[in-house]
């Protein structure tokens, strides 16, 4: 299982991605330490976190806002390679 207490980074597609899709880093951070977790391909780890919304996306309103990181675990840090954002 991933350790979660490695010090957390982003990448540069990362960060873009959380700026495309609505994530703010604390988000993900809270995702990543409190979420759950699950495998995913190519031996990375993906989160997911449900957080209350209650406000419009792109002209639509949410109550809900799933933050799901895609991260690799590396020696001494987590490293998040990319951020899905679901609202529903």
């Amino acid at each position: 299982m991933v350790d979660r207490t490695k010090p957390i980074v982003f990448s540069q597609h990362a960060q873009e991605k959380m700026l495309d899709r609505g994530a703010t880093e604390s988000e993900v951070i809270a995702a990543i330490q409190t979420g759950s977790v699950e495998p995913a391909r190519k031996g990375r780890w993906l989160f997911r976190k449900n957080f209350s919304f209650n406000s419009s996306w792109r002209g639509k309103f949410y109550a809900i806002k799933q933050v799901s990181p895609v991260v690799i675990e590396e020696p001494d840090r987590l490293v998040v390679v990319t951020v899905f954002v679901f609202y529903f």
